[in-house]
Order: C-alpha cells, then sequence, then structure tokens
C-alpha cells in the first residue's frame, strides 16, 4: 500500500548553525518547536546512476513521523511527489513497478547513508493552522560504494503545508535572507551528497566530474560543436519519444491525467519519424521495432478509445433537453460502455512488467546510441529534412482532394479519415525538422495539427454514429424508445456535415503552408 504526498519546498544553506527567529514572517501567529528528531536514511541506485540521472530518489528511511520507503519524482522546480510505502527489509512491490522503465534488470544498491539531526518549527497562523514547517537539518553523509568519502553540512528546509499558499513561502525567505540564509546550491540533500563525496580524482584531489545526463546540447549543433547533420535532427526527436516513453511508465502506472494518451503518442511519434526518414534510418532495422512500437500503441489504447466514445455521448446527452430523453438512456450508455471496455489497470501493468516490453525499451536505447544511419543521414537538414516533409505533405494533399471528389457517404469517410493519419504523420515529420527550418516547418505544424483537429471531430461523428445505431437497435429489442439515440444520430450527422463543409476552405488555406 502506498500514499502519494506533493512536497512544495524551498531548501536553503547558512553559515551559522540552527534557524533564525521567524516571528516575524507575515502571517505566522505562532512559531512552535516540535523539537529534534534524529532520521537515518539510505538511498538506493544502479552502479550506472539511472534514478539519480532522472532526478528520482529512492531511499529508506527510519526516524520521524514517516519513516518508511520514499520515491520522490520532480514535477516543477520545489515542487516533487513523494511516493511512500511502509518500512520494510526489502524495496516493495510498487515503488519497484514505479522505477522499473529506469532501471529494468540493472540491480539497485545502496549508494548514500545520510543522517540528520533535525531541529523542526511548526509555523502557525491566527487560528492555529500549519502554514508551513522550517527545519534546520545538521547533516552526515556517508558514500557506501567504491572509495568514496563523508561530508557534513546544515540545511535549512522550509516545506509547505497541504494545501498553502506557494506565495508563503516568498514571505518566509524574505526572513530568511535577512538573517543572512542563502538559497542552497543543491536540488536536494542526494545531489550534495553524491556531489561533495564522490572519489576523488587522484591527478588533482578535486571530486570527478560526469557528463551532463541529459545529453542536450546547442541547437543545430552536436556534442563536438559541428553543424547539424540530417541524420543529427531525426535522432533529437527520437530521443525526446524515447525518454518521454520512459518518463511517462510511472505515470501510467500511477494513473495519472493524460499519461496513457502521452505515451501513445510518444510510440506513434517515433513509428511516423521511422517512415518518413526511411532515407535516413534503415527500415531494415527500424520496421521491426516499429511493429513492437505499434504493439505497445495498442496495448495502451485498451478501453481509451471505448472512454473517449462514451465522453462524447454522455456529453451530447448532457446538452439535451429532458423532455427529448426518453427512455433508460443514460442505464443503457453506461452498460454499453461497461461492456465494451474489456482492459484493466492490472492488465496494462501486467503489460509494462513484461519482458516483452522492458526489451523494447533496451531496443530504444540501442536504436539511438547506436543508430541504423544511410548515406542521406550525413546531408544538409535544408535538403534531407525538406525533401521528406514535402513528400509527407504531397501525399496528405492527394488524399484530402480524393476525399473532397466524392460524394458524402462511407467512401468519403474512409477517404477522410485516411487523409487524418497522414495529416499527424505530417505533423510529426515537420515537428523534426522544425528545429532545423525554423518558420515554414513550424507553420506546417500548425496547420496540420488544425487539419488533424477537423478531420479528428468528424471521425470521432462516424464512430458515434455507430455506437449509437448499436444502443437504438439494443434498445428496440428491449422494448424501449429509440428517440433519443435517433436525435442524437442527427446531431452527430450534423456536425460531420459542418466538418466537411469547413474542409475546402480550410484546405485553401493550408495550401500556402506547402513551400518548406
Amino acid at each position: 500500500m502506498t500514499e502519494t504526498k506533493r512536497e512544495v519546498e524551498r531548501k536553503y544553506e547558512s553559515d551559522d548553525d540552527g534557524l533564525p527567529d521567524l516571528t516575524g514572517v507575515a502571517g505566522v501567529a505562532a512559531v512552535l518547536d516540535k523539537g529534534v528528531t534524529e532520521l537515518d536514511a539510505t538511498y538506493y541506485d544502479t552502479a550506472d546512476a539511472r534514478l539519480s540521472a532522472a532526478s528520482l530518489t529512492l531511499r529508506r528511511r527510519t526516524g520521524g513521523s514517516d519513516a518508511g520507503w520514499h520515491l520522490k519524482f520532480p514535477v516543477a522546480p520545489g515542487v516533487r511527489d513523494e511516493i511512500r510505502a511502509p518500512l520494510s527489509d526489502t524495496l516493495p512491490r510498487a515503488l519497484a513497478g514505479l522505477v522499473r522503465s529506469r532501471v529494468r534488470d540493472a540491480g539497485l544498491a545502496p549508494v548514500v547513508r545520510l543522517r540528520s539531526a533535525r531541529d523542526v518549527r511548526e509555523l502557525l497562523d491566527a487560528q492555529g493552522r500549519l502554514l508551513a514547517e522550517v527545519s534546520a537539518d545538521a547533516v552526515r553523509a556517508d558514500r557506501l560504494t567504491g572509495d568514496g568519502g563523508s561530508a557534513r553540512w546544515t540545511e535549512i528546509e522550509v516545506e509547505l503545508a497541504d494545501g498553502g499558499d506557494p506565495d508563503f513561502l516568498d514571505e518566509v525567505e524574505k526572513r530568511l535572507r535577512a538573517a543572512g540564509v542563502r538559497p542552497s546550491g543543491s536540488a536536494s540533500k542526494l545531489a550534495r551528497a553524491l556531489a561533495e563525496t564522490e572519489p576523488r580524482r587522484k591527478e588533482d584531489g578535486k571530486p570527478g566530474r560526469k557528463p551532463r545526463a541529459d545529453g542536450k546540447r546547442a541547437a543545430g549543433r552536436t556534442a563536438s560543436g559541428a553543424a547539424a547533420t540530417a541524420g543529427d535532427h531525426v535522432l533529437a526527436y527520437l530521443r525526446t519519444q524515447r525518454d518521454a516513453i520512459v518518463a511517462l511508465d510511472p505515470a501510467v502506472r500511477r494513473e495519472l491525467p493524460d499519461s496513457v494518451h502521452g505515451m501513445r503518442v510518444a510510440t506513434r511519434r517515433m513509428r511516423s519519424a521511422f517512415r518518413s526518414y526511411a532515407k535516413v534510418l534503415d527500415r531494415a532495422v527500424t520496421d521491426p521495432v516499429g511493429e513492437e512500437l505499434k504493439w505497445l500503441a495498442g496495448e495502451l489504447g485498451v478501453d481509451r478509445d471505448q472512454e473517449v466514445l462514451t465522453d462524447r455521448l454522455t456529453a451530447a446527452l448532457d446538452a439535451l433537453p429532458r423532455p427529448l430523453v426518453v427512455g433508460p438512456v443514460r442505464n443503457r450508455l453506461r452498460t454499453w460502455a461497461r461492456a465494451g471496455g474489456n482492459g484493466s489497470r492490472r492488465r496494462l501493468i501486467a503489460v509494462l512488467d513484461d519482458a516483452r516490453y522492458l526489451t523494447l525499451l533496451d531496443t530504444l536505447d540501442r536504436l539511438v546510441d547506436e543508430p541504423p544511419l544511410l548515406p542521406a543521414a550525413a546531408g544538409t537538414p535544408e535538403k534531407v529534412l525538406a525533401k521528406a516533409v514535402r513528400k509527407d505533405f504531397a501525399q496528405v494533399a492527394a488524399l484530402v482532394e480524393e476525399a473532397l471528389a466524392q460524394p458524402p457517404g462511407t467512401g468519403r469517410d474512409l477517404a477522410l479519415h485516411e487523409a487524418r493519419k497522414k495529416a499527424k504523420r505530417t505533423r510529426y515529420c515537420a515537428e523534426t525538422a522544425a528545429p532545423a527550418l525554423d518558420g515554414p516547418a513550424a507553420d506546417l505544424v500548425r496547420h496540420m495539427k488544425s487539419l488533424q483537429g477537423l478531420l479528428g471531430d468528424h471521425q470521432d461523428s462516424v464512430m458515434a454514429r455507430q455506437a449509437l445505431r448499436d444502443l437504438a437497435a439494443r434498445a428496440h429489442a428491449a422494448g424501449e424508445s429509440a428517440f433519443t439515440y435517433g436525435l442524437l444520430h442527427g446531431r452527430e450527422e450534423r456536425r460531420a456535415e459542418l466538418a466537411e463543409a469547413a474542409l475546402p476552405q480550410a484546405w485553401e488555406r493550408i495550401g500556402a503552408a506547402a513551400a518548406v
């Protein structure tokens, strides 16, 4: 069993021990001395520091009111989500799952031990409500691997109370700065401990330095400073999508909003890049990877399309005046939605724990680290990437023109759906090229997104009408009125007609973006 706590905090350092007087902070009516607590935490990571590179911290801590296992995820500067599990001798299964996309088959081992004497003050308002907790931590850090050493320091930490106003932290900071306290140069105790206990280089006695974990470099330049090639831009895009899949894994496990959708989109972007830039990357290598990404997207999509369709039908039903809702329409819609959803969270977690998925992650790592580049990869982005974008756009244009030439009906619906899928691929192709081609590619991204939205609403209407026909048939067979389903069907037909009517003018505007 785990619980999640959102931490909003700031860290400071001072040349003096202890805490300054905080009674003068605006809004504080009382400062409550909670005494000193002894904390003992052991931090875990892989031998190659995969968690640290991702700014994740995993620890087992005794002492204090929240003894147990803690896994922290960065949310924003000064904001982290802490996932807590009860104290045990081994890493709880739930937390192991949340780091699996990073750790995979590598072992986790103790890397640093932090022992802190925490002197705590609670800041209360006039009603006795907690505003924030301020602590002075006297820390001793000991590296548990290699020939690392030890370090000591004192750190002041201000943590906002649950549901508190973040602006209150500014008031506390004013008081701390006035007392000579300064913001900490480290994002966390672990980061400082790793830096200060790192094994020393023999030649100069200074801590060794590691290259940036994120692999970032100046736009349009390689690590050596040379102008980026077409291959460099494609690989940068692929790395971004690989990183998104890995980073979203724990969010999917935690059922955070839009996490499944985001992970699914990352798989689609990678597959699209493989196809659009077939002159840059060898498809003999990327096609099998694309099939595995398609499998993952399918697993992520179980229930997703049904949920989207249910939301659309529910919203349409809610918009009807009550007299037009005839019969047990809402109950039937709920029953239909439950019957159509054949997936579950448990099933999805099993997919993310499966060897096939973990092998895919390893394959993506190898692909971006040892890419199967073709000769065109060495070409200039202005030539190679622009050619790929123009080719994709030409295919979209052909599909749109084909759809517009057909009369309304099933044939046009299918053609518009194909145009939508190609518009999405062209959008992703232009996203890849945008850093190199600047304005024209960025404009095309916006236009393709607009076209995708228009055609997407049309396709959603097609799917909604199919569902409404099914619901109406079931209602009729049960002796219920099918009036409301027919009414909703008619409204969906009208939405599709409006989308089709808007398409020629929209397409005329988009044509100007083809000059990439």
